[in-house]
């Protein structure tokens, strides 16, 4: 058999939409830019991975609890956060197409257009001046000089005619209330979910008994308004988040983000990801957030290179000491057996579900050549498998389909099924292995006769027959037993 592993984004793009994984929003209005509908499939396989997140979180920790904070919150919160000041990409204009862009990212598609012609040490010199934006003058100032002096054009009109470079805030902005617009109503759609774990951190400690050190874990929606918002569901204006911030005592920041670091790195493993394929990049002194002490990216190896899929940071106790400020509340911890007082250091992790439901996609898809036939297979952890069983009659006669549909039936309690009887079984199958669906079982008619089924696996498409009584338990075992 031969195999071939995914060599293009597009053919994920192709596979969401004809298997009903992934849809542009308002597809039917000419779409929505960086924005995506999960469809039957979609919604199944992402609610599994956030089941799997949420378990190893809340579950498996005896010392992490959640919450749900609300997408909208307090002006103030996002000034404490600095999100309001700093929370900003610097853009620069085509006055010909009147499109905007990412100055960096635009100098950064030059550099490897340099690159590619062979010219390694003028690429180079470029590089070293984008790194060191915001030395020689201002960040935006810097952008703009290079810009300039290169006569980088536009990508769409072609034209060399730029505005300045200046600071655009990503956040979505609105008003809230039925009042006139001013400034005093101004509210923000969140551009990330930890700001709710920390302003909830009190009402956490006061009413959950928790003790340093515990954790905060939240999914929910997040948005930015990026302008460069490609790569499908990797980059988006509405994205979901599965954050905890994990409340610890300065002085062991360092052991727990080490900590962290090796667990987190573990669980994208055990939902099937392959080593190969993730790796962890620390992130330079230089190149730190200014919360941060210590931060990584774990990253994934998609068709678009590696890119980071998860961060871990040390935000020491930056957020905690902002609230403070802002608030007058204080945000201490009064440790009672060693009778004193502290502000708690925090470690994130931060993962992002859309992103992660596309390495899973990613790295589950394979083309296989079986016998001089080729089929599509998504070989993700059955586990998280949107359809857990296919359940086929062999053809459409009465007593195959009512024993296929008693099958059914038992197994709806337990595993999310599918019956289906439209086209052949070659076909049948064909279209569950795309779909990533782990068993599949055919009712025919010696089964009528000695109470049995076809159990054919989607990995390796061996076939094995079992009693009827014994199909869930077979699904069980392999849910459990599975191996990337």
């Amino acid at each position: 058999m031969s195999v071939t592993h995914l060599d293009s984004l597009e053919k994920i793009v192709s596979l969401s939409k004809s298997r009903g994984f992934i849809f542009q929003s308002s597809e039917i209005y000419g779409g929505l830019s960086a924005v995506y509908d999960y469809g039957p499939l979609g919604v199944e396989l992402k609610r599994n991975i956030q089941g799997e997140w949420w378990k190893a979180m809340t579950q498996v920790h005896d010392n992490i609890v959640g919450v749900d904070a609300a997408i909208f919150m307090h002006p103030k919160v996002w000034e404490a956060s600095g999100h309001v000041e700093g929370f900003n990409d610097p853009m620069i204009d085509d006055k010909q197409s009147k499109k905007r862009y990412r100055a960096d990212m635009l100098i950064e598609q030059h550099i490897l257009k340099i690159r590619n012609k062979g010219d390694d040490n003028k690429a180079d010199e470029l590089q070293h001046l984008l790194n060191t934006t915001g030395t020689r003058k201002g960040l935006c100032e810097d952008l703009y000089d290079i810009i300039i002096s290169e006569e980088i054009k536009s990508p769409d009109s072609g034209a060399f005619d730029w505005t300045e470079v200046r600071q655009f805030n990503l956040m979505f902005k609105t008003h809230y209330g039925a009042v006139t617009k001013d400034e005093d109503d101004v509210i923000y759609l969140r551009p990330e979910t930890a700001q709710g774990i920390f302003v909830n951190y009190k009402n956490v400690l006061d009413t959950s008994r928790v003790q340093i050190p515990f954790g905060i874990a939240q999914i929910g929606k997040a948005f930015r308004n990026e302008v460069v918002a490609r790569q499908f569901v990797f980059r988006m204006r509405e994205f979901e988040q599965m954050e905890m911030q994990y409340f610890v005592e300065p002085g062991t920041d360092e052991a727990e983000y080490e900590k962290w670091l090796e667990t987190r790195i573990a669980w994208h493993k055990k939902l099937g990801i392959r080593g190969e394929n993730l790796r962890v990049s620390p992130h330079p002194e230089d190149k730190l957030a200014h919360y941060a002490r210590a931060a990584a990216d774990i990253q994934y190896k998609y068709p678009i290179g590696w890119q980071e899929v998860e961060g871990i940071h040390n935000r020491t106790d930056f957020d905690l000491s902002r609230h403070t400020e802002y608030s007058g509340k204080k945000m201490e911890y009064f440790d009672q057996k060693n009778q004193k007082r502290y502000t708690p250091y925090v470690i994130e992790t931060s993962v992002g579900l859309d992103r992660t439901t596309l390495m899973v996609l990613c790295d589950a898809y394979r083309e296989e050549e079986v016998e001089g036939e080729s089929r599509t297979v998504l070989k993700m952890h059955p586990k998280l498998a949107p359809t857990k069983a296919g359940i086929f009659p062999l053809i459409k006669k009465p007593e195959l389909q009512e024993l296929a549909r008693k099958i059914e039936n038992s197994l709806r309690e337990d595993f999310k099924v599918m019956y289906d009887e439209a086209g052949s079984i070659g076909k049948r199958y064909r279209r569950q292995d795309e779909a990533g669906t782990p068993f599949c079982i055919t009712v025919d008619f010696e089964g009528l006769e000695d109470n049995t089924v076809t159990i054919r696996y989607r990995d390796d498409m061996k076939q094995d027959r079992v009693a009827v009584d014994q199909v869930a338990a077979v699904i069980q075992e392999g849910l459990k037993t599975w191996q990337a």
